[in-house]
């Protein structure tokens, strides 16, 4: 079904963004005193200076009724204490701190104050499984973890000592484990000033992972000057204003979290809601009545789940305090964007970036008519495009084609680099573009849709899965040969994980060996990760040189067209 614009109202005289571009937004943030630039001291610091420190920075609300509210002032204490707590065990700048936590208030001090310490943080999603976390940390080079002891003991403890490099375990909370440290009574003893660390707009802040279709998880880079897009684009895409009240579902674990769930609220000088708890329906509609949320930012997939319990779930509720509605993570079906005017009076606004990009590129902005079902036009200071590749030439396409979502290279939170692969960095640009992997059309208007990705990564509730990091799971279980792995469509999550596997001798597939298989995968790589459903297969579809075609199994799974079967093994048609 095809749905009409939706037209928005003209601002107000003065309520337009004012001034864009990186030149202007670079104008409104701070600095440090003795010059360079660090994303902590924009968040928290300078508005203290500025006798902002009394303003609630976060609302944080416990999984089991608790609330607490942390001052922008006591926030910017907390984040002293713990940059002290680093210094006084030899943590120096550069170095990598891996954060494994929910939504806890230590995860957020933790966070600001090894940045404010020139330490680079680097965010893993809490509900991964012990392989998961060591890959990431390997990777990365982790110093320092800040977990809780229930994570340590099941996901790090196991294979710690494989791993002389981790020179600090953090444990959240009164107490630790031989070898760790508790984090309570450290920052306690510290004091609550702390001279930030002269970072320059280069210099390394945060170390994101993302997943590829072969090969192990790769480490974005992203510097302090990143700060610069997180501020504007949290204006411009999220219309944030200092003391709005603010609500990021995600994760703090997954770029959005991080980027849009402490950054950018932060530096525009919002009051951020932090829930610890998981979705649930009556929980999350009282959440925006009782807190008054005026912006709130949250992904499709919790955008479905609310529709099939219907709008009588949230009648009688009063929404009124609502401003701005946004959601991001996967694509935002025209269904949902319709259902968010019919039960909140204002319509989703969809937008669109990645992991590499830092920040969000594309919007649905709040000036902007919607066409639901379009990711929206490019922020000021961005360039996309559609192009077509073929050797190294890149050709742009015109309205109405598909093609590759490119960008020009320059926006300030733009990747610097994947860890320790200068190469396959490299590979991500041509003809003076950045190559997104992701396909979409630009129309005759300037917005953008979403296609499909490009590549084989499977985007399931809003996390980019690799198949080769679940494959390898699976290959790991005694009883499996061979293992492939596609993503397959879920009214809910957008796409779940399916598995084909072909057995060894001497084991018959099997509902119990399923069962166990499933198991296996969720222990290894976490729930959100494993794959729901798995498949027996006698053989897989490959190539004459060896290599699994994913494409085939998707292809045959979903009934799409099989393409170019000349490379296909005979025995495998």
């Amino acid at each position: 079904m095809v749905y009409a614009r939706i037209t928005k109202p003209a601002r107000a005289r003065g309520e337009g963004p004012g001034p864009t571009g990186w030149p202007a937004a670079r104008a409104r943030l701070a600095g440090l005193p003795g010059g360079g630039l660090n994303i902590a001291h924009e968040a928290v610091d300078r508005h203290v200076a500025a006798d902002h420190g009394a303003q609630p920075a976060l609302i944080w609300l416990g999984r089991e009724g608790a609330r607490q509210v942390f001052s922008y002032a006591e926030l910017a204490a907390e984040a002293a204490r713990f940059a002290h707590v680093l210094r006084a065990h030899g943590i120096g700048p550069g170095e990598r701190m891996f954060l494994l936590a929910g939504r806890v208030p230590a995860l957020y001090a933790a966070t600001l104050g090894a940045i404010k310490a020139g330490v680079v943080v680097s965010p893993l999603f809490a509900a991964f499984g012990p392989e998961p976390v060591r890959a990431r940390m390997d990777i990365g080079g982790a110093s320092v973890l800040v977990t809780t002891e229930a994570h340590y003991r099941r996901k790090v403890a196991p294979w710690r000592a494989t791993m002389p490099g981790l020179k600090l375990v953090l444990i959240i909370g009164e107490g630790a484990p031989d070898g760790c440290v508790a984090l309570g009574p450290a920052m306690a003893a510290m004091p609550a000033t702390f001279e930030t660390v002269a970072t320059r707009p280069e210099d390394m802040a945060l170390l994101h992972f993302t997943s590829g279709t072969t090969g192990l998880p790769k480490g974005v880079v992203h510097v302090q000057d990143a700060v610069v897009a997180h501020a504007e684009t949290g204006r411009l895409a999220l219309d944030l204003h200092p003391g709005d009240i603010y609500w990021c579902t995600a994760d703090p674990g997954w770029v959005t979290g991080m980027s849009y769930g402490v950054i950018a609220p932060l530096c525009n000088r919002v009051t951020m809601v932090v829930d610890e708890a998981e979705f649930d329906l009556d929980r999350w509609y009282g959440i925006l009545e009782r807190e008054r949320v005026q912006v709130w930012y949250t992904a499709p997939t919790a955008i479905r789940m609310m529709m099939r319990a219907g709008a009588d779930a949230a009648r009688g509720r009063d929404f009124s305090a609502l401003r701005f509605l946004a959601s991001v993570g996967e694509p935002l079906n025209a269904e949902c964007v319709i259902w968010g005017q019919q039960v909140f009076g204002l319509p989703f606004h969809d937008n669109w970036w990645q992991t590499e990009t830092g920040g969000i590129m594309i919007a649905n902005t709040p000036d902007m008519d919607i066409k639901p079902g379009a990711m929206g036009k490019p922020l000021p200071g961005i360039e996309a495009g559609i192009v077509t590749r073929d050797g190294a030439v890149l050709t742009e396409q015109p309205a109405g084609q598909i093609g590759e979502l490119a960008l020009r290279p320059g926006w300030p939170s733009m990747m610097r680099g994947y860890l320790g692969q200068p190469e396959r960095y490299a590979k991500s640009f041509a003809g003076g573009w950045y190559l997104t992997g992701d396909l979409a059309m630009c129309d005759a208007d300037g917005y953008f849709w979403f296609v499909g990705r490009a590549d084989d990564l499977i985007k399931s509730a809003g996390h980019l899965i690799g198949p080769f990091e679940v494959e390898s799971a699976l290959i790991e279980h005694p009883a499996v040969a061979e293992a492939a792995v596609i993503g397959v469509p879920d009214e809910t999550a957008g796409e779940v994980v399916k598995a084909f596997v072909t057995l060894k001798a001497g084991y018959e597939p099997g509902e119990a060996l399923e069962r166990d298989l499933r198991g296996h995968a969720r222990a290894r790589l976490g729930p959100a990760v494993a794959p729901r459903e798995i498949v027996f297969r006698d053989s897989l579809p490959r190539t004459r040189s060896g290599k699994i075609m994913r494409r085939l199994l998707r292809a045959r799974e979903l009934g799409l067209p099989e393409g170019d079967l000349s490379t296909l093994e005979g025995d495998a048609r």
